[in-house]
């Protein structure tokens, strides 16, 4: 039963982005008239840049262009995420043992390819044998895609990789692929399932118990 890779999420599963989405979110929503709070971020969290861009329209009643709305929400993100950003407990501690041990590892982010690259340096790029931004799929989570695309570039079988996600966005992409899949909750809680396996964080987890998901022959 071999473990073939590791397919990580990024925002609220390795970095702590989401408080500043939502601070983000929020200012932009001052600008197009309409109201952003903790249940308007849940209802996107997870989600691709063009969704949250949508939902935030209809919900302010705005015909300011979509280009621009996406503008200003990557123009302020990329202002704020270099300086902000935080690494979850027990992620790099992960990577570092994953890397060590050979086992390829993925970052499968619903963030566009601009974004995600600051992490991705604050990180480690070095830690990630690809990546797989959400700008770089036709159909984003909670579609299978993100999580396809990464396991046949790696050669690997999606059934024999784990994913880790921290909503349910995610966690019903990486299922939909064939992924076992570790749920880390950060904004939005996530049910456990017969799917999934739910723990309060990455303390503490090894890649030996990554192994252990893995079933079948």
């Amino acid at each position: 039963m071999t473990l073939q890779a590791i397919l990580f999420d990024l925002d609220g599963t390795l970095i702590n982005s989401e408080p500043v989405w939502l601070a983000v979110e929020h200012e932009v929503m001052q600008w197009l008239g309409g109201p952003w709070d903790v249940e308007h971020q849940n209802a996107v969290v997870g989600g691709a840049l063009w969704s949250t861009v949508d939902y935030m329209l209809a919900l302010a009643g705005s015909s300011v262009p979509r280009e621009a709305v996406a503008e200003r929400l990557l123009g302020l993100m990329a202002e704020r995420l270099p300086t902000e950003l935080a690494v979850m407990p027990g992620a790099k501690e992960l990577l570092t043992e994953a890397a060590a041990e050979g086992v390829p590892i993925a970052l499968v982010t619903s963030t566009v390819r601009s974004l995600a690259d600051v992490a991705i340096d604050a990180l480690g790029r070095h830690h990630f044998t690809l990546t797989v931004a959400g700008d770089e799929v036709e159909y984003t989570k909670p579609h299978p895609e993100p999580y396809l695309k990464a396991a046949r570039l790696l050669g690997a079988d999606p059934a024999r990789c784990v994913a880790l996600e921290d909503s349910l966005t995610g966690v019903k992409a990486a299922e939909a692929a064939g992924c076992a899949v570790v749920a880390i909750p950060c904004v939005v809680p996530v049910e456990h399932a017969p799917t999934r396996t739910v723990l309060p964080s990455m303390e503490g987890l090894t890649v030996e118990r990554l192994r252990s998901l893995i079933v079948g022959p």
